[in-house]
């Protein structure tokens, strides 16, 4: 199980490309998501293309020196959102491509399925697995706390990245909180999946936990917001305090990437 310390931990590694810059990164994962999301929708060159740059990006991974177990768990926890919306694909779209119709498979129930759907949900996954991995990729090289003050620095509005900035600084938090409320329970040798307790019982306890986070992270944020204005918050003077420079490895990682995205896109 990936848990959210091991991402982090991640992130510290020391390699070429958690030493870029996290500006570059992010740049270079927008750009990624929004090429594939632009390719057609049903090409007979797309799923090449999305094929070499997944491995592309499999590429980076390597030179990462990620750990490999911890990247694709993350990618199939995240990868049935994507799978789920592709398998009803074939169920939905038309039996009509360009000028002539393709007749439909017809199955039982009512069901059919059509070349377009399958190409168009294969498609969709293909799409929907290059995203996954650009993002992956992108947080298990950089910390998330640099990742904020990227985005700030490149121009996301200043309300989006407070809220991420909250966001970060609260998930370790609420993280040892939830830590310290399981400990507790084990002490009292409390098991969600003991089938000898009442299981409307075992609900209870559940729920109490949830609502012992809910009221910790209200009064949390209540002391924090009254310490932030303590501190001139809401001055307008709040600032990153992220001011490193672009360096020359980062300028040639992202023409390498420009020209293996032009490259695939003209040639593949």
């Amino acid at each position: 199980m990936v848990t959210l310390t091991d991402i982090e931990r991640e992130s510290y590694k020391n390699s070429p490309i958690h030493r870029l810059d996290p500006r570059v990164k992010l740049l270079f994962s927008i750009a990624i998501i929004i090429y594939v999301v632009s390719l057609p929708r049903i090409h007979e060159n797309n799923m090449v293309r999305l094929f070499a740059i997944e491995v592309y990006l499999l590429v980076l991974v390597l030179v990462a020196g990620l750990d490999l177990r911890y990247f694709f768990l993350r990618i199939l926890a995240i990868l049935p959102f994507g799978l789920g919306i592709a398998l009803i694909q074939p169920f939905l779209r038309p039996a009509f491509i360009e000028n002539y119709t393709v007749y439909p498979l017809d199955l039982p129930f009512g069901l059919s399925i059509t070349y377009e759907g399958l190409a168009f949900g294969s498609s969709l996954l293909a799409k929907f697995l290059v995203c996954i991995t650009s993002i992956v990729l992108l947080s298990s090289t950089t910390r998330l706390k640099d990742m904020v003050s990227a985005a700030d620095r490149i121009g996301i509005p200043r309300e989006f990245t407070l809220l991420l900035s909250m966001m970060v600084r609260y998930l370790f938090l609420f993280l040892s909180v939830l830590k310290r409320i399981r400990v507790a329970q084990q002490t009292r040798l409390f098991d969600i999946w003991n089938k000898d307790v009442p299981r409307k019982w075992v609900i209870e306890q559940v729920g109490n936990s949830m609502s012992s986070i809910f009221i910790r992270s209200y009064e949390q944020g209540e002391r924090t917001y009254i310490s932030m204005l303590c501190r001139g918050y809401g001055s307008g003077h709040e600032k990153s305090y992220y001011r490193t420079k672009i360096r020359t490895p980062d300028v040639l990682f992202l023409l390498l990437s420009a020209g293996c995205i032009l490259y695939i896109h003209l040639y593949v």
